[in-house]
């Protein structure tokens, strides 16, 4: 071995190292480091990785015939070849994209190699894309369990040389001067390009783990400003919700100015540029015309793009996101710098965000105002006791999920705008069917699940004949509420809630069953009166009760069996000829 070739390598790993850093600095090559690259992203990340391997050769060093030569490789003779870290980029891509990423990679930089002449050609250009394709294997068996760790990185990259020394002496002819150039080069390469690209992964999971972090960290900042925005919005889009909720953007988010506008004119500005952007004027920005024409999020580079007539404006760039209420947009929330810059990517996230938990909090709005014009009072009560009390509950279980489990946190995200949206179409609906109330029950209970760890066992016991029987709305998920928030202390292993439909004669008798802690007699024998329930807390279940025998009769309201510390079954029946009265 030779030691002053050992101390090349490492120093030629610490450049291709130091490449590697400063790619990670860019916001494209970031991109393509997710966790399931799609087709375009393996073959950009073959692409660039295989421009590594090819920097790997030309910064190696020239073994030729009895010396090492500290210079860079440029054609070589037959006698010639090259100690070098092309190992280190083929093997990173396939420990990030896999296989196919990988064998590309290692193709493009092995016959980049065997262009270059020398004794070792051909077999270098085999242990090349032989490198590629075993990084790749590691990464199909491993990736389930997260990105590949510098240490299974580093086990890889040895067992990846020794396979390229084995090759050398398998394909290189002359055989003795095969067996020599192995022992000079094997240990250095070995040392150095194993520990290149442990340090490489270790500099992409330093910035993976760093990106999730900022995300972490944005997503609470966002919840935290959709909590405090959450009263205003609730009124609607006006001048005055919107200046309140400007204000807080502007204090908690750290924008040199915030705007909210609706279709047509400027709601609220407050910040840099407040003195001349003011309440009623028109909108002229061009790219906020785009984003309510097309509903999609638009960055303004600079002050033309901005549109501002005043000269002397010290606005310089812009995101602008769209608001919507359903499907429609109604308005857009615009983050300024005085900065002539694109925006980063963080704040860009946090806009992105803000815009769409405002909306909901709007779609929101909207509902309580319709609700507002029904003439039944008590779908009123429903809608205002379950909305607040439920989102608030679930959005302090993402907040605890979104730093040790971000998918679980997103998860939990979309099945809450699942519920959402269900209970705002509830409250203006007179019917919907089974299968609805189920869908608003199962997006409940996964919020409630992830709240408590997955410990509460769910049956649903519902022929598919019966998924299409009309029943009013928001009758079977306040009975399932009731039973999570009043049957169990705590939850354990055992807890259970059934839910079950069968045909009864004429009616559907539909049953909800927990094994909880049950009611007591004194208090289940006035559960369904009135006072009573409302002071228990019970508002959901009058509710529903009422609601039934208002609209089938005295004989199909709730009928509620509970056991103390054995648990509670609730029934109620409807009639299925009620199903030719709702389709005429």
């Amino acid at each position: 071995m030779s030691w002053f070739l050992l101390f090349s390598m490492v120093e030629r790993m610490g450049i291709i190292v130091a490449i590697a850093f400063l790619f990670t600095r860019w916001p494209g090559f970031r991109s393509l480091l997710e966790n399931r690259p799609d087709p375009r992203s393996k073959f950009m990340l073959a692409l660039v990785f295989g421009l590594f391997g090819i920097v790997g050769t030309y910064t190696g060093i020239t073994v030729s015939p009895g010396e090492v030569q500290h210079r860079f490789p440029g054609a070589l003779t037959y006698e010639d070849a090259i100690a070098n870290s092309r190992a280190i980029g083929v093997m990173v891509a396939g420990l990030l994209g896999g296989p196919l990423t990988g064998l590309g990679a290692g193709l493009i930089a092995g016959l980049h190699r065997m262009s270059l002449g020398g004794f070792t050609d051909l077999a270098c250009g085999i242990s090349t894309v032989y490198e590629g394709l075993l990084a790749g294997l590691v990464y199909a068996k491993a990736r389930r369990h997260g990105m590949i760790s510098p240490w299974a990185a580093l086990a890889t990259g040895v067992v990846g040389e020794l396979g390229q020394m084995a090759i050398i002496l398998l394909v290189a002819r002359p055989l003795a001067k095969a067996l020599y150039l192995v022992q000079i080069i094997a240990l250095p390469m070995i040392l150095a390009n194993s520990l290149g690209i442990a340090l490489f992964m270790a500099i992409i999971q330093a910035v993976a783990e760093r990106e999730k972090t900022i995300g972490a960290l944005q997503a609470q900042k966002a919840l935290a400003i959709a909590d405090k925005t959450l009263s205003h919005l609730r009124t609607g889009l006006n001048y005055d919700s919107a200046l309140a909720t400007a204000r807080i953007i502007h204090e908690q988010a750290g924008a040199a100015a915030v705007a909210i506008t609706d279709h047509q004119v400027i709601l609220a500005h407050v910040g840099a540029g407040a003195d001349h952007h003011l309440p009623g004027q028109p909108i002229l920005t061009e790219v906020t015309k785009q984003v309510l024409t097309y509903g999609q999020l638009q960055v303004a580079t600079g002050p033309a793009e901005i549109s501002c007539q005043n000269r002397h404006c010290p606005l310089q760039s812009a995101i602008v996101v769209p608001l919507y209420s359903g499907r429609k947009v109604i308005g857009t929330l615009k983050l300024y710098a005085v900065k002539k810059r694109r925006p980063d990517q963080v704040m860009v996230e946090l806009a992105r965000g803000l815009a769409q938990l405002f909306s909901t909090q709007l779609e929101l709005g909207e509902a309580e105002r319709q609700a507002r014009l029904l003439q039944d009072a008590e779908i009123k009560a429903l809608q205002a006791q379950i909305n607040p009390h439920f989102l608030f509950n679930a959005l302090n279980t993402v907040v605890s999920l979104i730093r040790t489990n971000p998918q679980e946190a997103r998860r939990v995200l979309i099945e809450l705008g699942n519920y959402i949206r269900q209970n705002l179409k509830s409250s203006l609906n007179k019917w919907t069917n089974l299968a609805t109330e189920l869908q608003h029950v199962q997006a409940y209970l996964a919020v409630v699940q992830a709240r408590f760890s997955h410990r509460l066992k769910v049956i649903i016991q519902v022929p598919d004949e019966f998924l299409g029987v009309a029943l009013p709305p928001l009758t079977l998920q306040p009975l399932v509420e009731n039973a999570v928030r009043h049957g169990f202390s705590k939850f354990t292993e055992q807890s259970m809630i059934c839910i079950e439909a069968a045909q009864q004669q004429a009616d559907l008798l539909i049953t909800v069953r927990d094994n909880g802690a049950g009611i007591p007699p004194e208090q289940l024998k006035d559960l369904l009166t009135e006072p009573v329930s409302r002071r228990e807390g019970g508002i959901g279940l009058i509710n529903v009760h009422s609601r039934l025998q208002g609209i089938f009769g005295p004989g199909y309201g709730l009928a509620i069996e509970s056991t103390p510390a054995e648990g509670t079954t609730v029934r109620f029946k409807i009639p299925l000829q009620v199903q030719q009265e709702v389709q005429r």
